[in-house]
């Protein structure tokens, strides 16, 4: 019975507010000077969930009418396979939010991913999407269990693990999330993609079928899905990061632990990195020196997504060439106009032609 109610109160709110827009409409420079106003604290975090949901489309627009009066911001994608959130919110609205949660019944009690660094304007706008997938990885779910993963280790037996000879600790996440920051001796693919990324993990584990692999990313959820398909494919030993770094760096300042993650966590937010070590593991894409700050070039029209020192990025304008360059000297009538109906033609600056080990 209870859970009858839960579902009815999810009902009548969504009835209750269906006056109000489910989408966020206002341009950037609106919503950057809405949250200047208003000047309250804010807490970032991710969560993630697989679950079976009959209605994505109904279960989106029930969030968006929950959480845009709670201040959410973020982005969230919703499908029939689950969730998977990267939001912040008003750290005095926590508990609401947490109560929201709670009232669905396969997200109560569900883990939420602090970030390691907090910021006010991780994100402008909420945005809740209906997906085929939660996150794209080119798999047939109907051929393997997904929900048959990887065992899940802390930080404490992920750092036993990472030190035994007999492990392999892979970087399931794309080679610009990795360049930045990674763990010590980890494998880091070349794959821009996750669908692409599990297909090169595959092959380059072909050979060490029998090892223990250690899979881990951000915040847990692209691990849960290659860990099932590692085991599909008859690698009896996978075990996964719980919660991914994000929750890893917290155990670590937590429990006192040994921090085996060098330089910066790569995320998908305004922010781009949150730093978790002093390490600069990466260099300027132009110039070469040690730097890890991620940027997009300031050219809309390209955004291609690069490293680059301030130095570099004072000298060039924050663009990625000196094509990008000219074309922001424009006017900003001639920009547009050249910009219309353009498109970006890659997502990375350098690109790793093979996957390589980080250093121990």
């Amino acid at each position: 019975m209870p859970r009858i109610v839960h579902h009815l109160a999810a009902v009548r709110r969504i009835f209750a507010v269906v006056e109000r827009p489910l989408h966020n409409r206002l341009d950037r420079n609106t919503l950057e000077r809405k949250l200047d106003r208003e000047g309250r604290e804010r807490t970032t975090l991710s969560l993630y969930q697989y679950a079976h949901i009959r209605n994505p489309q109904f279960f989106r627009d029930h969030l968006f009418s929950v959480w845009q009066p709670l201040g959410v911001l973020g982005r969230i994608y919703v499908s029939a396979e689950g969730i998977n959130a990267q939001l912040s919110l008003p750290t005095a609205h926590m508990d609401a939010f947490q109560q929201s949660l709670d009232d669905v019944d396969w997200l109560r009690g569900i883990r939420l991913n602090i970030a390691i660094e907090g910021d006010d304007k991780s994100f402008l706008k909420l945005i809740i999407k209906v997906r085929n997938k939660i996150v794209a990885d080119g798999l047939d779910d109907s051929s393997f269990d997904v929900t048959d993963c990887g065992q899940h280790v802390s930080a404490a037996e992920f750092n036993a693990l990472a030190q035994a000879p007999d492990t392999v600790v892979v970087d399931m996440r794309n080679h610009y999330e990795s360049e930045v920051g990674h763990f010590k001796g980890a494998i880091l693919p070349a794959a821009e993609t996750f669908r692409e990324e599990i297909r090169e993990v595959e092959d380059l584990l072909k050979d060490q079928r029998d090892r223990n692999i250690v899979l881990y990313c951000t915040g847990g959820i692209r691990c849960e899905k290659a860990s099932a398909y590692l085991k599909h494919k008859g690698f009896p030993n996978v075990h996964q990061l719980e919660g991914g770094i994000i929750e890893y760096v917290r155990q670590v300042k937590e429990q006192g632990l040994d921090n085996r993650f060098r330089g910066v966590n790569f995320v998908f937010d305004e922010r781009l990195a949150e730093r978790v070590s002093e390490d600069v593991v990466s260099e300027c894409h132009h110039c070469g020196a040690p730097n890890d700050t991620v940027t997009n070039c300031a050219n809309a029209a390209c955004n291609v997504l690069m490293v680059q020192c301030p130095k570099c990025a004072n000298t060039m304008n924050g663009t990625c060439s000196t094509d990008c360059a000219d074309f922001m000297a424009l006017p900003a009538d001639q920009q547009k106009a050249k910009r219309s109906g353009t498109r970006p033609t890659r997502r990375t600056l350098r690109a790793p032609n093979t996957a390589r080990k980080a250093d121990l």
